[in-house]
């Protein structure tokens, strides 16, 4: 199987608008009650604003690792976007957009392997050895965490509404 660098998943949520699905997403603690491999992110000081640093703690099965995290784009409504590494290298941008669809939102989350130059080869050994995950395999375990995660977001925000 070829290495693909990049997914993205959507959905689309009914009776919800983009600035409240942002706030939901954009609340990085959240995440550990959405996402498959993520159990908690720690953050200082929220509200996240573009440039707020975070750590996040994640489990798959019996593997267990941490990242780092900075918010590169916050965009109230619009546009939610961070960068994930560990020990200083990049491993991955991960983001969420929101649009507005008819009397709802369609949210669309991606992903981007940023496991390419230097260190390069070192973070795909840490993602193997740590996440249990090879780059090759890495696509299909975010096709389905994305899914799981999108799914859950819209639950939580059609409860809300």
């Amino acid at each position: 199987m070829a290495r693909q660098w990049s997914l993205e998943e959507s959905v689309r949520v009914e009776g919800v608008d983009p600035a409240a699905l942002y706030g939901l997403v954009a609340d990085l603690r959240n995440m550990g009650r959405w996402s498959p491999e993520c159990r908690q992110v720690l953050v200082a000081r929220p509200p996240v604003r573009t440039g707020t640093r975070f750590v996040g703690l994640n489990k798959r099965g019996l593997f267990l690792w941490f990242t780092t995290g900075r918010v590169t784009t916050a965009r109230p409504g619009e546009e939610f976007v961070f960068d994930v590494g560990v020990f200083g290298l990049p491993i991955a941008r991960w983001g969420y957009r929101f649009e507005a669809d008819g009397t709802g939102t369609r949210i669309t989350e991606s992903w981007h392997d940023l496991r390419t130059g230097r260190g390069s080869k070192l973070t795909t050994l840490l993602g193997t050895v740590f996440a249990g995950t090879s780059p090759e395999r890495r696509i299909a375990v975010n096709r389905h965490g994305m899914r799981t995660t999108l799914a859950r977001i819209a639950q939580a925000a059609t409860r809300r509404a």
